[in-house]
């Protein structure tokens, strides 16, 4: 059976201070594309605009399912250079950058490649699930186990992004590459969507609505009922019987920054994918035809020189103050943070997180003790090492009196002549109820302590037998990847 698409694309400025809508969407017969361009880099209207025009010329190619991969990331890559070559030609570009998705239809295939953290989630009967993986910094502390997803949506740091489209080489995408079925629903959407309106609320739009355009509307209406203060941009796409009663679509949309400033409407082009592609790249390079139809940004290129460097002072003071609330927003949130970890061969109390940016340390010794790691089972001894994580103070002296019990039961057993051995102890007890961390058991053989571990400081030891516990252990110790830009 043939397949085709029906899809509808919408887009809105939102309402937040953004003055001009960065975000970009295209929408064919064979092409899905949305790019959000970065808020926190100048010219983000642009890199959008100029993503969706380097990519609008695929809605044309007949491809196979194996060419449909290397297509698109030779597509993408083209595009990132553009973006270098535009950066180096005109300097008010300099640092601008994107998210990208974009799906290829290849028979009855759907070939896919994203970077950055706009979403892809698709509804196939009763199952409806989320087909990217966000490029972002709270992402990357979720796969860790430092955070828990219910906290990532709250994290001061969630708008920072590690992997954009910004005309670098290592800007590489995810792809894949899925079967399509009769009856599924895609939605592409920008962040002005999926940071403000729950994915259960998503997965009911797209299972209600009776067409894409319904389904892609009443996204925007309920992004802005929760009041979203970002551009936000959707694309919904159903796949059909290409010789059914469901009629596909066949005239190419575009909105957002690629289209004529049509705040919170679509524009339908009656053109082809190649001269769209055409007047998209004149648009956003600044080179637009004077005639009224032609495609312009969502910004004024007209202003005077004297506007155009006063509202980069004001952009470059904002920008300072918004990376600057940011960054103390976190190092705030890293300071309420304790683990138990080795210093100088002793166990210490750290404050912070164990993590490092660069040369730039996110934790320092709260309190030192006199316990030697040495003197800890060899099982006890990897757990220090890699860190064990604290709720707070108080929990984290506990661990540490824990630790101090358990040197000394080795000790008491070395004295009589019975080795203490390096995994016949469980490690010390320290159960977190810290939904940022990620709960595993350290080896440890059958063998129960005669000894308990006290919880809290000045316990008394008993001789009845303690079941071995948990401690919590989040990775080692790990050069954060470089946070490329503040997404939109």
């Amino acid at each position: 059976m043939a397949i085709a698409l029906r899809y509808a694309a919408r887009s809105d400025l939102g309402l937040g201070p953004k003055s001009r809508n960065e975000d970009s969407g295209y929408a064919g017969p064979n092409l899905l594309v949305l790019a959000d361009g970065m808020g926190g880099h100048a010219a983000g209207d642009v890199a959008s605009s100029m993503i969706v025009g380097e990519l609008a010329p695929l809605d044309e190619e007949d491809v196979t399912a194996d060419q449909a991969i290397p297509l698109l990331e030779e597509a993408l890559h083209s595009a990132n250079a553009r973006l270098t070559k535009a950066m180096r030609e005109n300097s008010d570009l300099s640092g601008m950058g994107s998210t990208t998705i974009v799906m290829l239809r290849t028979g009855n295939k759907l070939a896919m490649a994203h970077i950055g953290d706009s979403r892809a989630f698709m509804l196939r009967g009763d199952t409806f699930s989320q087909i990217t993986k966000d490029h972002s910094f709270v992402q990357q502390l979720v796969d860790e186990g430092r955070i828990s997803k219910e906290d990532a949506g709250h994290h001061p740091q969630r708008s920072v992004v590690t992997r954009v489209m910004t005309g670098q080489p290592d800007d590489e995408p995810d792809t894949s590459l899925r079967e399509a079925k009769v009856g599924d629903r895609f939605l592409l959407c920008s962040d002005g969507l999926s940071d403000f309106v729950g994915a259960d609320v998503i997965e009911e739009i797209l299972r209600e609505a009776k067409t894409p355009a319904e389904a892609a509307d009443r996204c925007i209406e309920v992004a802005l009922k929760a009041s979203t203060r970002d551009n936000v941009t959707v694309i919904v796409a159903e796949v059909v019987d290409a010789d059914g009663d469901d009629l596909p679509s066949t005239v190419p949309q575009v909105v957002g920054a690629a289209g004529k400033r049509m705040r919170g409407q679509t524009r339908a082009i009656p053109t082809s994918p190649a001269e769209k592609a055409a007047a998209l790249s004149r648009a956003a390079t600044g080179r637009s035809e004077p005639d009224e139809d032609s495609l312009e940004l969502a910004e004024d290129r007209s202003r005077s020189r004297r506007a155009k460097i006063i509202l980069r002072l004001v952009a470059a003071v904002v920008i300072a103050a918004i990376l600057g609330g940011g960054g103390y927003a976190a190092w705030a949130w890293s300071q309420k943070q304790y683990f138990v970890a080795a210093d100088d061969g002793r166990v210490a109390i750290y404050r912070g997180v164990s993590q490092d940016l660069g040369p730039i340390h996110l934790s320092h010794v709260q309190t030192p003790s006199d316990v030697l790691v040495t003197e800890l089972p060899s099982d006890v001894q990897g757990a220090v090492a890699n860190t064990i994580p604290a709720r707070d103070l108080t929990d984290a002296q506990a661990k540490v009196e824990a630790l101090r019990a358990e040197a000394v039961r080795c000790q008491r057993l070395a004295a009589t002549g019975i080795p203490c051995g390096g995994t016949s102890t469980p490690a010390p007890t320290g159960t977190s109820t810290d939904s940022s961390t990620e709960s595993s058991t350290l080896p440890s053989s059958p063998v129960t302590p005669t000894t308990p571990l006290p919880s809290t400081p000045g316990a008394k030891p008993t001789t009845a037998p303690t079941p071995a516990v948990k401690i919590t252990t989040p990775p080692p110790r790990a050069l954060a990847p470089a946070m490329r830009g503040v997404g939109a």
